[in-house]
């Protein structure tokens, strides 16, 4: 049986930043949501307010993948067991909550250092916004606005 959008989200926001504490957890879950209502580039266009579409982007979350590298990736949202605060951060998300620490960030990704890069994704079309314990949160550049 496929997952509701709940439960999918629910998923995401553990795989992604159970490690994070509630606002690393938030800010993962304001940055889908800003994807899901940015009026305008490649997430307006490709996603069209759709969460599933969002959460399922190919491409954007190693933990939506079960291959990463050619092997196996056992730490994928298939493999979560969502609890309350998965859940309620969801719910959170899914009614409007937006982490203002995140700002409209579309992207984050940890470094696995102690500093973030100026810019995330190659092509520069997000230039970093904050710092959340391992995950570095970028806003869109000009640059994002003409894909």
């Amino acid at each position: 049986m496929p997952y509701t959008n709940r439960e999918l989200f629910a998923r995401l926001i553990q795989c992604e930043a159970e490690g994070e504490g509630d606002n690393g957890m938030r800010g993962v879950a304001s940055v889908i949501m800003n994807r899901v209502t940015v009026p305008y580039g490649e997430f307006f266009k490709l996603i069209h307010g759709d969460v599933r579409a969002a959460i399922l982007q190919a491409g954007q979350f190693t933990c939506v993948k079960e291959v990463v590298a050619g092997q196996y990736n056992p730490q994928n949202i298939y493999n979560m067991n969502p609890q309350d605060i998965h859940y309620d951060i969801a719910d959170w998300a899914l009614s409007g909550g937006i982490l203002g620490a995140v700002a409209n960030s579309l992207w984050y990704y940890n470094p696995f250092r102690p500093t973030c890069g100026s810019f995330f994704p190659p092509g520069n079309t997000g230039v970093i916004f904050t710092r959340i314990a391992q995950h570095c949160f970028y806003t869109p550049t000009q640059k994002y606005a003409q894909t």
